[in-house]
């Protein structure tokens, strides 16, 4: 058995991993049992009660957080040359087309975010075995393919997030620092909670939400209560 750390005994007496937290008391008690000297990544999990293996019952979407997640998000737009002093104007940090490609055919992939226009998805689309498992590669539905690629590039710095199902039902997501309040950290978490309630697949049955944890970089899961969020 492993031993537990003195952190994790600090952080193991300050709440039960048995019971059950509102979101805000959850948030309040996040801080309380966060002990890492670098500013940790709140992080939430939402299991859902439907089978991504059927494609109708895929839960992906796209939500923009009140509070942004609280680091500097790099941006990359491939574009063509008209698209490039818009793109350059609301912030991306890196903007071009061919030079890119090739840059990442290479191995470069030190962004987090690439946004794109339609008419540069002939050369993107080559990209997809690099790019795709990154998560990095652009899809119309979460708005990173484009003409409004300045746009684009202001929400996703303003903290719009991309987030989709994975293979066991679980969807995960960064919603915020350690160092939030706990009213923005309870803030983001239900933007997040109240964005997959709506993508409910019409044909999943059954329990939707069947479990919503919060926790930090390395601190324990707190189990959200679930009656304790209106309207999910």
């Amino acid at each position: 058995m492993a031993k537990l750390t003195k952190n994790r005994k600090a952080a193991l007496a300050k709440y039960n991993p048995e019971k059950e937290y509102s979101l805000e008391d959850a948030a309040k008690l996040l801080k309380d049992i966060t002990f890492t000297k670098f500013d940790a990544s709140v992080d939430l999990n939402i299991r859902l009660g439907v089978d991504p293996k059927k494609s109708d019952q895929m839960v992906r979407g796209v939500v923009s957080l009140p509070h942004g997640i609280g680091k500097e998000v790099r941006v990359l737009v491939l574009c063509t040359p008209d698209k490039e002093q818009e793109a350059k104007d609301a912030g991306a940090d890196h903007v071009g087309l061919d030079n890119y490609i090739q840059q990442i055919e290479g191995g470069w992939t030190d962004v987090d975010v690439i946004i794109c226009t339609p008419t540069v998805m002939a050369k993107v689309g080559k990209l997809g075995k690099i790019l795709g498992p990154r998560g990095l590669m652009p899809n119309p539905k979460s708005g990173t393919v484009t003409l409004e690629v300045g746009k684009a590039v202001k929400e996703v710095k303003a903290g719009k997030i991309d987030f989709k199902i994975d293979k066991t039902g679980i969807i995960h997501c960064s919603i915020g620092k350690a160092s939030f309040s706990p009213d923005k950290i309870r803030d983001n978490a239900t933007e997040m909670i109240m964005t997959v309630a709506r993508l409910k697949p019409a044909s999943a049955k059954g329990t939707y939400f069947k479990s919503i944890t919060l926790s930090t970089t390395m601190s324990p899961g707190i189990a959200i209560d679930k009656s304790s969020i209106a309207g999910i």
